[in-house]
């Protein structure tokens, strides 16, 4: 999809970090928008600010873990814009845990939030993306889509199955001849509030004071830059995006080292937890 300018364009989350950076982008493209995001007011504060650019912006709180809103959410898109050419499934959230650790309750919290939320944003928008004659599915797995890491097994796992999800979705779809692209995202460390507001129990080492801003720390890469990767991503019909220079550094140890990297993330993990022992 080369041209953006009048796409309407569909994305979740889009009340902070990449999505918000990501619809104001689009906005100043001449993109029309519908963002939706589980926080009413920062999503109708990115909705007012994306008017700005003298394009139709539509605005909602949506828990996209709830299928049936979902789905309400995009019949009603397509109503208020006569058609949809992309969805961007980026919504999602964190946790840190050992498996031994962590709750049934966080972990099916997570899934039906990072998993099923990507899912049912894809299954739902895409029948309005084919009636239009043109779209784009972009589906936000994460570096920890690409490698295990400890205490992320719950997320590892969401990430993992978006990877999957997507790049058979894509397989599906060119076997179809459907012209819809679909571009799946990994992202390293990128500067949002997900580990502010992620679920941390004590085996995940991140609980003290300050553990969370030590954490983000690591990441390198800003919002806006990450949206102008995934802008252009759309128009290259691109299939799969690493952001960030950590993203392609991981991406490049998976491939060296497929099974061995285990083995330094054990000895980083060994030595972190040693340094926390004498903390304490």
């Amino acid at each position: 999809m080369k041209v953006l300018k009048d796409k309407v364009v569909a994305i979740t989350g889009a009340g902070s970090g990449i999505g918000k950076a990501t619809a104001l982008l689009l906005a100043a493209q001449g993109c029309h928008l519908s963002l939706s995001d589980i926080d009413e007011a920062a999503v109708l504060a990115v909705a007012q600010s994306c008017r700005q650019a003298g394009v139709r912006v539509g605005a909602t709180r949506l828990d996209v873990a709830d299928r049936d809103a979902v789905y309400a959410w995009a019949d009603a898109v397509a109503k208020e814009h006569g058609q949809i050419h992309v969805i961007i499934n980026n919504a999602g959230v964190a946790l840190g845990a050992t498996v031994e650790d962590m709750s049934y309750e966080d972990f099916e919290w997570l899934m039906n939030i990072n998993f099923w939320g990507v899912v049912y944003g894809t299954k739902a928008f895409l029948p309005h993306l084919k009636t239009a004659g043109e779209g784009h599915v972009v589906n936000i797995s994460s570096v920890f889509g690409l490698i295990g890491v400890p205490t992320q097994s719950a997320y590892n796992a969401a990430k993992f199955a978006v990877k999957g999800f997507t790049e058979s979705l894509r397989e599906e779809l060119a076997i179809e001849g459907a012209p819809i692209g679909v571009t799946c995202v990994h992202p390293g460390g990128i500067k949002t509030n997900i580990a502010a507001n992620a679920r941390m129990t004590q085996s995940s080492g991140f609980t003290g004071p300050g553990a969370k801003r030590e954490m983000e720390k690591a990441f390198m890469t800003t919002p806006e830059a990450a949206a102008e990767t995934i802008v252009r991503a759309i128009r290259r019909n691109q299939r799969r995006l690493l952001i960030g220079p950590d993203a392609r550094v991981i991406d490049l140890i998976s491939r060296l080292l497929p099974v061995h990297y285990q083995d330094i993330l054990v000895l980083g993990g060994r030595m972190r937890r040693r340094s926390l022992l004498k903390k304490t």
